[in-house]
């Protein structure tokens, strides 16, 4: 058994994050009222520090600063320390991230603030080594005794810079959304995508889910070779890049260099998961061999090292092990030659291992620069011998690399995460048909109704050791809710529908600010914080008021609900301004705009084989087709009944006669 020096106040938390410094000298709380009283109550400055499991500059700062009894010395003297998880507490990172863009320009994980005793911040930064951190610490301290006033007029000015950053007023005007513009607003992207490696222009890369599903949806209604090239370009150079783990499967946060070939090796669910989709819908765009077996491997990832014994999925793997980045992940030359003797000359020459490195001191990722059919061509080989050569070698360093010291595991379930990840496997089962994707996505679904939901019908954010925690933010209404209605589509299982409508009128009830039409990022039950804020950029993840714009317009199809459909529009209208100046930031919310510029159907699918039907049709990429099955319990459904398989396709619920087979209803739906 350990025997620990020093304990602090996070050892009664279940984040892996805040454990990981309950045993810091640093006299470490969690944010909470205990903390803030004992600041206000000593008039001692707080230091706000927020981080998150799989942060390799969070390690590195915890060993270097937090763990020095000097540096804790002056942190437990001078200020009321306070450590949080970004992923627990995404309403505090968000505002505390705002100060430091605004203060600094830039942002980052760890975000260290330093804030009066009263809550207010007067200082943002992100990582510091342990001379900078000393000095910054002495420098604020000294200040706050001797000139307490400067402090004071600067927590102002942050916070009313905040307060401006988050305005967003009531737009009366009418609505005026045209495919022209949108096609000019596409036009004004390319400047910034990277027509030969992918992605976005620079480094580094993230690959940014949200901008590919915006461009497949807009692909979908129009043709643009461009754009076209771009979105299969860069989903086939992710997935050839060292981002893209080959031997196990799955996708790094993002890569270093511009090339998609180093990876910065964390493993975030909510990559996983989109990117699920976005692979998926290209996957029926193109029906590209490559994307379908993305699909496949990550999802043997995820439930391989990610999915709970009961159903839900973990957050997150470390980048580190051994205390060092990537250790577990990549390879030296001389040790894949020992694992696959004759065939490893073939296997480096693939994924381009050297003896010096690819990467650093010896140190190789595995990556593909050109396409498996363009290395046989290359080197005369027959394609079927060089995939089975890859795959048993792949094999071989996967049992390898599993007797390593694996890199940490962040093993809480959060509600908004798993919601990606069962929205991503509904979309793998609508691309490739696996049934395991679907009965995993309902698994899923089924743990969080069990674990997720409180008693008064609302959320839990986060899940740990069979305890549930901190009440639930919007964007684990936002995306349980798109995530249940995909759901519905591909089973007709009303309870999911229902339950998405639920949630809805309950986030509508605690989180909508009246005055503007958006809905808060916090609800009306949690504690106040400096400023009640909106969360409206979409970023790696959508905005979660973009994705509740998107909610009530779909739900307003299924239950017939024009005030649904207006708030909708109204959100969208608050934020056109932005919309069009910034537009690959708010991409989820062009997404939507797409949705009011060209026609959508709703087809309600009844009669004898509308299980099959409803597959088979949706094996197609139809973002624009609202799919129900035969009820009457679904407003969208009723009086639409066969004994004959029949297809009811409506405008706005009005309906052609039935059409009894899927070409004459492609047909209908191209005329």
């Amino acid at each position: 058994m350990t025997t620990h020096i020093y304990t602090n106040a996070l050892l009664n938390e279940t984040s892996p994050y805040l454990l990981m410094h309950a045993h810091n000298p640093v006299k470490w709380y969690p944010w909470g009222r205990e903390a803030l009283k004992l600041a206000k109550e000593s008039n001692k400055l707080m230091v706000i520090s927020i981080g998150y499991a799989a942060c390799h500059w969070c390690h590195v700062m915890e060993k270097e600063s937090f763990s020095d009894n000097f540096a804790a010395g002056i942190m437990n003297e001078h200020f009321v320390s306070i450590k949080i998880d970004r992923e627990e507490r995404p309403d505090l990172d968000q505002l505390f991230m705002d100060v430091a863009h605004l203060t600094t320009g830039k942002g980052g994980w760890p975000l260290n603030i330093i804030a009066l005793p009263d809550g207010r911040p007067v200082f943002a930064g992100t990582y510091f080594q342990k001379r900078q951190w000393l000095n910054l610490l002495n420098e604020i301290q000294q200040l706050f005794i001797q000139s307490p006033e400067k402090l004071n007029d600067l927590a102002d000015q942050i916070k009313q810079g905040i307060e401006r950053m988050d305005f967003v007023g009531l737009v009366k005007d009418s609505a005026l959304f045209t495919a022209k513009r949108m096609d000019n607003i596409v036009d004004s992207w390319k400047q910034n995508l990277d027509f030969d490696w992918g992605g976005n222009k620079g480094a580094p890369k993230f690959p940014m889910p949200v901008e590919f599903k915006f461009l497949l949806t807009y692909l979908s209604k129009k043709s643009n070779a461009d754009i076209e090239q771009y979105v299969n370009l860069s989903l086939s150079r992710i997935a050839w890049g060292g981002i893209y783990d080959h031997v196990g499967g799955g996708f790094s946060r993002y890569s270093v260099d511009e090339y998609w070939k180093v990876p910065h090796f964390e493993k975030m669910l909510y990559d996983q998961g989109q990117l699920l989709e976005v692979y998926a819908n290209a996957f029926q765009l193109t029906q590209n061999p490559l994307f379908k077996k993305v699909i496949e491997e990550t999802i043997e990832f995820a439930n391989r090292e990610l999915k709970s014994p009961e159903g839900g999925y973990y957050a997150s793997i470390d980048a580190d092990s051994e205390g060092e980045e990537g250790r577990f992940y990549v390879w030296n030359k001389n040790e894949v030659e020992e694992l696959l003797g004759d065939e490893a000359e073939l296997f480096c020459a693939f994924y381009n291992i050297t003896e010096k490195g690819n990467w650093e001191s010896g140190k190789n990722v595995l990556f593909q620069t050109v396409s498996l059919e363009q290395f046989v061509f290359d080197h005369g080989l027959i394609l079927e011998d060089l995939s089975e050569l890859l795959q048993k070698g792949k094999e071989i360093l996967f049992a390898a690399r599993n007797k390593r010291v694996r890199p940490g595991l962040d093993d809480k379930i959060l509600t908004a995460w798993n919601a990606i990840m069962i929205k991503g496997l509904v979309h793998a089962y609508r691309a490739t048909g696996n049934p395991e994707y679907l009965n995993n996505a309902i698994e899923t679904s089924k743990f969080i109704q069990g674990k997720a939901i409180q008693e008064d019908g609302g959320l839990w954010r986060s899940l740990k050791a069979e305890k549930a925690t901190i009440n639930a933010f919007l964007d684990d209404y936002a995306l349980l809710i798109d995530a249940w209605i995909d759901l519905y589509q591909v089973t007709f299982d009303e309870q999911w529908l229902v339950g998405a409508h639920e949630l809805c009128e309950y986030a509508s009830c605690h989180f909508f600010n009246d005055d503007n039409q958006l809905y808060y990022y916090t609800s009306i039950l949690d504690d106040p914080l400096m400023i009640r804020k909106s969360e409206l950029s979409d970023n790696v993840i959508p905005a979660s008021n973009s994705v509740m714009a998107m909610n009530l317009f779909r739900l307003s199809k299924y239950f017939l609900n024009k005030e649904g459909y207006h708030t909708s529009l109204q959100m969208l209208k608050n934020l056109s301004g932005r919309i069009d100046d910034h537009g690959k930031y708010y991409a989820n919310w062009q997404r939507l705009k797409l949705f009011f510029i060209h026609e959508n159907y709703e087809l309600v699918i009844a009669g004898e084989g509308k299980e099959q039907a409803r597959d088979e049709f949706l094996m197609d990429f139809n973002p624009f087709v609202f799919v129900a099955g035969e009820s009457e319990q679904v407003p969208i459904a009723q009086g639409k009944t066969s004994k004959q398989l029949a297809f009811y396709l409506c405008k706005n619920n009005t309906c052609k006669l039935p059409i009894r087979s899927i070409l004459g209803l492609k047909r209908m739906m191209v005329n």
